[in-house]
Protein backbone atom coordinates (compact mmCIF):
# COMPACT_ATOMS: atom_id res chain seq x y z
CA UNK A 1 0.00 0.00 0.00
CA UNK A 2 1.53 3.23 -0.84
CA UNK A 3 0.02 5.89 1.53
CA UNK A 4 2.04 8.46 0.12
CA UNK A 5 0.54 8.63 -3.55
CA UNK A 6 0.39 12.86 -4.23
CA UNK A 7 -2.80 14.13 -4.78
CA UNK A 8 -3.74 15.70 -7.75
CA UNK A 9 -5.55 19.61 -7.38
CA UNK A 10 -8.88 19.08 -9.75
CA UNK A 11 -9.27 22.96 -12.17
CA UNK A 12 -11.62 24.03 -9.14
CA UNK A 13 -11.37 23.63 -5.92
CA UNK A 14 -14.50 25.25 -4.71
CA UNK A 15 -17.38 24.57 -4.99
CA UNK A 16 -21.14 26.60 -5.67
CA UNK A 17 -21.09 27.26 -2.24
CA UNK A 18 -17.71 28.96 -2.47
CA UNK A 19 -15.98 26.37 -0.10
CA UNK A 20 -14.08 23.91 -0.38
CA UNK A 21 -15.11 20.93 -2.56
CA UNK A 22 -15.75 17.91 -0.84
CA UNK A 23 -15.55 14.35 -2.47
CA UNK A 24 -17.64 11.55 -1.04
CA UNK A 25 -16.03 7.61 -0.75
CA UNK A 26 -17.57 4.63 -0.60
CA UNK A 27 -15.47 1.37 0.03
CA UNK A 28 -17.26 -2.09 -0.89
CA UNK A 29 -15.12 -5.08 0.63
CA UNK A 30 -15.63 -8.83 2.57
CA UNK A 31 -14.31 -10.74 5.40
CA UNK A 32 -14.56 -7.73 7.53
CA UNK A 33 -18.36 -7.39 8.92
CA UNK A 34 -19.88 -4.03 9.04
CA UNK A 35 -19.58 -4.04 12.99
CA UNK A 36 -15.92 -4.25 12.90
CA UNK A 37 -15.49 -2.09 10.23
CA UNK A 38 -17.81 0.82 12.61
CA UNK A 39 -15.25 0.06 14.87
CA UNK A 40 -11.92 0.32 12.36
CA UNK A 41 -13.72 4.20 11.66
CA UNK A 42 -13.90 4.75 15.26
CA UNK A 43 -10.74 3.91 16.04
CA UNK A 44 -9.43 6.27 13.21
CA UNK A 45 -11.94 9.10 13.42
CA UNK A 46 -13.24 9.43 16.88
CA UNK A 47 -17.04 9.39 17.62
CA UNK A 48 -19.71 6.95 18.71
CA UNK A 49 -21.42 3.84 17.28
CA UNK A 50 -24.84 3.70 16.77
CA UNK A 51 -26.03 -0.01 16.06
CA UNK A 52 -29.75 0.29 13.66
CA UNK A 53 -29.41 -3.50 13.11
CA UNK A 54 -27.09 -6.46 13.08
CA UNK A 55 -25.73 -5.38 9.53
CA UNK A 56 -25.68 -1.62 9.67
CA UNK A 57 -24.16 0.54 12.27
CA UNK A 58 -23.35 4.50 11.86
CA UNK A 59 -20.42 6.07 13.37
CA UNK A 60 -21.62 9.47 14.17
CA UNK A 61 -19.58 12.88 15.32
CA UNK A 62 -16.54 12.04 13.90
CA UNK A 63 -13.49 14.28 12.77
CA UNK A 64 -15.16 14.52 9.59
CA UNK A 65 -19.07 13.51 10.07
CA UNK A 66 -21.23 10.54 9.57
CA UNK A 67 -19.86 7.46 8.25
CA UNK A 68 -22.04 4.65 7.53
CA UNK A 69 -21.12 0.54 8.12
CA UNK A 70 -23.29 -1.73 6.53
CA UNK A 71 -23.53 -4.90 4.64
CA UNK A 72 -24.69 -3.69 1.29
CA UNK A 73 -28.30 -5.30 1.03
CA UNK A 74 -31.70 -3.39 1.32
CA UNK A 75 -33.22 -6.57 2.41
CA UNK A 76 -31.11 -7.21 5.66
CA UNK A 77 -31.98 -4.11 6.62
CA UNK A 78 -34.95 -2.59 9.24
CA UNK A 79 -37.95 -2.05 7.11
CA UNK A 80 -39.67 1.76 6.54
CA UNK A 81 -43.46 -0.44 7.33
CA UNK A 82 -42.08 -1.95 10.74
CA UNK A 83 -44.59 -0.37 12.79
CA UNK A 84 -47.36 -0.53 10.12
CA UNK A 85 -49.32 -3.50 11.55
CA UNK A 86 -52.20 -1.84 12.03
CA UNK A 87 -54.80 -4.82 11.84
CA UNK A 88 -52.76 -7.11 14.16
CA UNK A 89 -53.13 -7.47 18.12
CA UNK A 90 -50.26 -6.23 20.25
CA UNK A 91 -48.69 -9.85 20.40
CA UNK A 92 -49.22 -10.41 17.29
CA UNK A 93 -47.38 -7.01 16.10
CA UNK A 94 -44.28 -7.72 18.93
CA UNK A 95 -43.95 -11.63 17.27
CA UNK A 96 -43.83 -9.86 13.77
CA UNK A 97 -41.54 -7.69 14.66
CA UNK A 98 -38.73 -10.00 16.35
CA UNK A 99 -39.37 -12.52 13.79
CA UNK A 100 -38.49 -9.91 10.75
CA UNK A 101 -35.70 -8.96 12.59
CA UNK A 102 -33.82 -12.58 13.36
CA UNK A 103 -34.61 -13.38 9.37
CA UNK A 104 -33.44 -10.70 8.89
CA UNK A 105 -29.74 -11.14 11.18
CA UNK A 106 -29.76 -14.47 9.39
CA UNK A 107 -30.34 -13.56 5.96
CA UNK A 108 -27.21 -11.05 6.75
CA UNK A 109 -25.21 -13.53 8.05
CA UNK A 110 -25.87 -15.95 4.89
CA UNK A 111 -25.60 -12.72 2.10
CA UNK A 112 -22.19 -11.82 3.96
CA UNK A 113 -20.50 -14.34 1.89
CA UNK A 114 -21.20 -12.63 -1.40
CA UNK A 115 -22.46 -9.67 -0.48
CA UNK A 116 -20.13 -6.78 0.32
CA UNK A 117 -20.14 -4.92 3.33
CA UNK A 118 -19.48 -0.97 3.01
CA UNK A 119 -17.80 1.90 4.81
CA UNK A 120 -19.77 5.16 3.59
CA UNK A 121 -18.05 7.62 4.15
CA UNK A 122 -19.80 11.28 5.00
CA UNK A 123 -18.23 14.02 2.40
CA UNK A 124 -14.75 14.81 3.08
CA UNK A 125 -12.85 18.21 2.44
CA UNK A 126 -10.71 17.74 -0.46
CA UNK A 127 -7.56 18.57 1.33
CA UNK A 128 -8.39 15.84 3.91
CA UNK A 129 -9.17 13.20 1.36
CA UNK A 130 -5.55 11.51 1.99
CA UNK A 131 -6.98 10.82 5.43
CA UNK A 132 -9.32 8.08 3.58
CA UNK A 133 -6.17 6.36 2.69
CA UNK A 134 -5.92 5.22 6.21
CA UNK A 135 -8.94 3.68 6.16
CA UNK A 136 -8.26 1.72 3.40
CA UNK A 137 -4.78 0.76 4.96
CA UNK A 138 -6.78 -0.19 8.52
CA UNK A 139 -9.13 -2.20 6.52
CA UNK A 140 -6.84 -4.13 4.72
CA UNK A 141 -4.78 -4.64 7.99
CA UNK A 142 -7.83 -6.29 9.30
CA UNK A 143 -8.02 -8.80 6.25
CA UNK A 144 -11.18 -7.31 4.49
CA UNK A 145 -11.02 -8.92 0.78
CA UNK A 146 -11.28 -6.95 -2.67
CA UNK A 147 -12.66 -7.93 -5.75
CA UNK A 148 -10.28 -10.13 -6.95
CA UNK A 149 -10.10 -12.01 -3.54
CA UNK A 150 -12.86 -14.44 -5.40
CA UNK A 151 -14.12 -14.72 -8.91
CA UNK A 152 -17.82 -14.18 -6.63
CA UNK A 153 -16.93 -10.88 -5.46
CA UNK A 154 -17.27 -7.72 -7.48
CA UNK A 155 -16.81 -4.76 -5.44
CA UNK A 156 -16.14 -1.27 -6.04
CA UNK A 157 -14.35 1.98 -4.67
CA UNK A 158 -16.67 4.74 -5.68
CA UNK A 159 -16.54 8.47 -5.69
CA UNK A 160 -18.53 11.09 -5.50
CA UNK A 161 -17.00 14.43 -6.28
CA UNK A 162 -19.10 17.89 -4.92
CA UNK A 163 -19.57 19.80 -8.32
CA UNK A 164 -18.76 22.92 -9.19
CA UNK A 165 -21.72 24.33 -10.74
CA UNK A 166 -25.32 22.86 -11.84
CA UNK A 167 -25.69 24.81 -14.92
CA UNK A 168 -26.04 22.90 -17.95
CA UNK A 169 -22.59 24.85 -19.19
CA UNK A 170 -20.65 23.00 -16.68
CA UNK A 171 -22.15 19.79 -16.86
CA UNK A 172 -22.22 19.38 -20.32
CA UNK A 173 -18.37 19.42 -21.05
CA UNK A 174 -18.00 17.32 -18.33
CA UNK A 175 -19.83 14.48 -19.11
CA UNK A 176 -18.62 15.06 -22.77
CA UNK A 177 -14.67 14.63 -21.15
CA UNK A 178 -15.75 11.27 -18.86
CA UNK A 179 -17.29 9.72 -22.20
CA UNK A 180 -13.68 10.91 -24.24
CA UNK A 181 -11.90 9.49 -21.26
CA UNK A 182 -14.20 6.27 -20.67
CA UNK A 183 -12.28 3.46 -22.70
CA UNK A 184 -9.09 4.75 -21.47
CA UNK A 185 -10.04 4.55 -17.55
CA UNK A 186 -11.34 1.02 -17.90
CA UNK A 187 -8.10 -0.03 -19.79
CA UNK A 188 -5.88 2.11 -16.70
CA UNK A 189 -8.07 0.28 -14.42
CA UNK A 190 -7.78 -2.89 -15.78
CA UNK A 191 -11.76 -3.68 -14.34
CA UNK A 192 -12.45 -6.97 -12.71
CA UNK A 193 -14.16 -9.47 -15.10
CA UNK A 194 -16.86 -10.26 -12.70
CA UNK A 195 -17.83 -6.58 -12.18
CA UNK A 196 -17.98 -6.06 -16.33
CA UNK A 197 -20.36 -9.54 -16.06
CA UNK A 198 -22.54 -8.13 -12.85
CA UNK A 199 -23.16 -4.76 -14.89
CA UNK A 200 -22.96 -2.27 -11.76
CA UNK A 201 -20.77 0.11 -13.83
CA UNK A 202 -21.55 -0.44 -17.33
CA UNK A 203 -20.06 2.06 -20.62
CA UNK A 204 -22.50 4.58 -21.85
CA UNK A 205 -24.46 3.12 -25.27
CA UNK A 206 -23.03 4.42 -28.62
CA UNK A 207 -25.95 6.11 -29.73
CA UNK A 208 -25.97 8.35 -26.34
CA UNK A 209 -22.31 8.79 -26.28
CA UNK A 210 -22.25 9.93 -30.17
CA UNK A 211 -25.00 12.36 -29.22
CA UNK A 212 -23.47 13.91 -26.67
CA UNK A 213 -19.90 14.35 -28.18
CA UNK A 214 -21.13 16.20 -31.50
CA UNK A 215 -19.58 19.57 -31.51
CA UNK A 216 -23.23 21.08 -31.60
CA UNK A 217 -24.39 19.31 -28.65
CA UNK A 218 -24.80 22.07 -26.12
CA UNK A 219 -28.36 21.74 -24.21
CA UNK A 220 -30.13 23.70 -21.80
CA UNK A 221 -30.48 21.68 -17.97
CA UNK A 222 -33.80 19.65 -18.84
CA UNK A 223 -32.60 19.09 -21.90
CA UNK A 224 -29.64 17.13 -20.79
CA UNK A 225 -31.58 15.31 -18.09
CA UNK A 226 -34.18 14.22 -20.38
CA UNK A 227 -31.45 12.76 -23.05
CA UNK A 228 -30.03 11.10 -20.56
CA UNK A 229 -32.79 9.59 -18.92
CA UNK A 230 -34.26 8.46 -22.32
CA UNK A 231 -30.83 6.57 -22.84
CA UNK A 232 -29.77 5.12 -19.77
CA UNK A 233 -32.92 4.49 -17.39
CA UNK A 234 -30.72 2.80 -14.62
CA UNK A 235 -27.93 3.43 -12.08
CA UNK A 236 -26.12 1.10 -13.27
CA UNK A 237 -23.96 3.30 -15.24
CA UNK A 238 -19.79 3.69 -14.74
CA UNK A 239 -20.68 7.54 -13.88
CA UNK A 240 -24.25 7.13 -12.54
CA UNK A 241 -25.46 10.94 -13.10
CA UNK A 242 -29.37 9.96 -11.38
CA UNK A 243 -28.21 11.33 -7.88
CA UNK A 244 -27.32 14.77 -9.33
CA UNK A 245 -30.54 14.79 -11.92
CA UNK A 246 -32.68 13.86 -9.23
CA UNK A 247 -31.44 16.80 -6.81
CA UNK A 248 -31.61 19.32 -9.48
CA UNK A 249 -35.16 17.96 -10.84
CA UNK A 250 -36.17 15.01 -8.79
CA UNK A 251 -39.81 14.71 -10.44
CA UNK A 252 -38.01 14.35 -13.81
CA UNK A 253 -35.84 12.03 -12.79
CA UNK A 254 -38.61 9.48 -10.60
CA UNK A 255 -41.21 9.77 -13.48
CA UNK A 256 -38.56 7.32 -15.63
CA UNK A 257 -36.34 5.67 -12.96
CA UNK A 258 -38.67 5.34 -10.18
CA UNK A 259 -35.90 3.92 -7.89
CA UNK A 260 -35.83 4.40 -4.04
CA UNK A 261 -32.05 3.67 -3.96
CA UNK A 262 -31.52 6.57 -5.83
CA UNK A 263 -30.08 9.21 -3.43
CA UNK A 264 -30.27 12.92 -4.68
CA UNK A 265 -26.66 14.47 -4.28
CA UNK A 266 -25.06 17.85 -5.71
CA UNK A 267 -22.05 14.83 -7.10
CA UNK A 268 -21.26 12.67 -9.53
CA UNK A 269 -21.33 9.05 -8.97
CA UNK A 270 -18.48 7.91 -10.12
CA UNK A 271 -18.73 3.76 -9.91
CA UNK A 272 -16.21 2.43 -12.14
CA UNK A 273 -12.95 2.22 -9.95
CA UNK A 274 -12.43 -1.80 -8.58
CA UNK A 275 -11.90 -1.53 -4.22
CA UNK A 276 -8.40 -3.14 -4.24
CA UNK A 277 -7.73 -3.35 -0.98
CA UNK A 278 -3.88 -4.04 -0.31
CA UNK A 279 -2.64 -4.26 -3.59
CA UNK A 280 0.29 -2.48 -3.64
CA UNK A 281 0.11 1.20 -5.54
CA UNK A 282 -3.36 1.25 -5.07
CA UNK A 283 -5.20 3.65 -2.75
CA UNK A 284 -8.44 6.26 -2.99
CA UNK A 285 -5.94 9.39 -4.39
CA UNK A 286 -4.98 7.24 -7.34
CA UNK A 287 -8.74 6.67 -8.17
CA UNK A 288 -9.14 10.16 -7.49
CA UNK A 289 -5.98 11.50 -9.59
CA UNK A 290 -7.39 9.43 -12.53
CA UNK A 291 -10.71 11.92 -11.99
CA UNK A 292 -8.97 14.66 -12.24
CA UNK A 293 -7.75 14.01 -15.66
CA UNK A 294 -11.75 14.17 -16.54
CA UNK A 295 -12.05 17.54 -14.95
CA UNK A 296 -9.48 18.90 -16.90
CA UNK A 297 -10.13 17.81 -20.08
CA UNK A 298 -13.19 19.71 -19.62
CA UNK A 299 -11.91 22.94 -19.14
CA UNK A 300 -10.44 22.39 -22.50
CA UNK A 301 -13.29 23.17 -25.20
CA UNK A 302 -11.05 23.16 -28.23
CA UNK A 303 -9.46 19.61 -27.26
CA UNK A 304 -12.94 18.52 -26.37
CA UNK A 305 -13.97 19.36 -30.12
CA UNK A 306 -11.24 17.83 -31.61
CA UNK A 307 -11.49 14.71 -29.45
CA UNK A 308 -15.02 14.23 -30.00
CA UNK A 309 -14.85 14.74 -34.03
CA UNK A 310 -12.03 11.74 -33.81
CA UNK A 311 -14.12 9.97 -31.49
CA UNK A 312 -16.89 9.78 -33.96
CA UNK A 313 -14.56 8.86 -37.10
CA UNK A 314 -12.52 6.36 -35.28
CA UNK A 315 -15.80 4.35 -34.28
CA UNK A 316 -17.04 4.53 -38.46
CA UNK A 317 -13.90 2.16 -38.61
CA UNK A 318 -14.00 -1.08 -36.84
CA UNK A 319 -10.37 -1.72 -37.65
CA UNK A 320 -8.77 1.44 -36.66
CA UNK A 321 -7.44 -0.12 -32.95
CA UNK A 322 -8.96 0.81 -29.73
CA UNK A 323 -10.24 4.24 -28.43
CA UNK A 324 -8.00 3.65 -25.25
CA UNK A 325 -5.13 3.93 -26.94
CA UNK A 326 -5.82 6.75 -29.38
CA UNK A 327 -7.07 8.75 -26.41
CA UNK A 328 -4.06 8.09 -24.38
CA UNK A 329 -2.15 9.81 -27.11
CA UNK A 330 -4.45 12.65 -27.63
CA UNK A 331 -3.91 13.27 -23.86
CA UNK A 332 -0.46 13.13 -24.31
CA UNK A 333 0.06 15.17 -26.91
CA UNK A 334 -1.93 17.81 -25.39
Amino acid sequence: MILSEKMMCPPHTLGADGKTRRVGVELEFAAVSARDGAKLVQSLYGGSIVEEDPHRFFVKDTKFGEFVCELDSQYVHSAADEDKFETLTEGAKEFLTRFRAEFRKLLGDISSFVVPCEVVCPPIALDDLPEVETLVAALHDAGASSTRSSPLYAFGAQLNPEVVSTDASYLTPMLKAYLLMSDWLRAVIDVDPTRRVAAFADPFPLAYVNKVLAPDYAPDLPTLIDDYLEANPTRNRELDMLPLFAHLDKKRVLDVVNDPLIKTRPTFHYRLPDSRLGEPGWGILLEWNRWCLVEKLAERPDLLREMGEAYQYHHQWPFSGTWAVKSSEWLLLS
